[in-house]
């Protein structure tokens, strides 16, 4: 008999990593645009997609340890997966604006 709870975490865990895999990609070829052409917009959105990339990484790795942490350390965790995300669209803020 097939465990759904368990085939259901095993496909989210695939997606995770699909989404992590493709903002490391967005934060490659931002990179690699970068050091072709050195502006300061592109600086700026190769930080912006490097921060997105490590929001995402810290909220697989909070969601894992959180389920067995008290509410204050998961709230404690989940303030700190947020700033990433602020910083990165921040800064792809900037990239678009000037």
């Amino acid at each position: 008999m097939v465990d759904f709870e368990l085939l259901a975490r095993g496909v989210l865990t695939l997606l995770r990593v699909l989404v992590f895999g493709l903002t490391l990609g967005i934060t490659l070829i931002s990179f690699q645009a970068y050091r072709q052409q050195q502006t300061e917009r592109l600086q700026f959105a190769f930080v912006g997609f490097a921060f997105i990339s490590m929001g995402v990484a810290v909220s697989t790795v909070i969601t894992r340890v959180g389920s067995d942490a008290e509410a204050l350390v998961l709230l404690f965790l989940e303030g700190a997966e947020t700033v990433p995300f602020i910083v990165g669209f921040s800064m792809l803020y900037l990239s678009l604006y000037r």
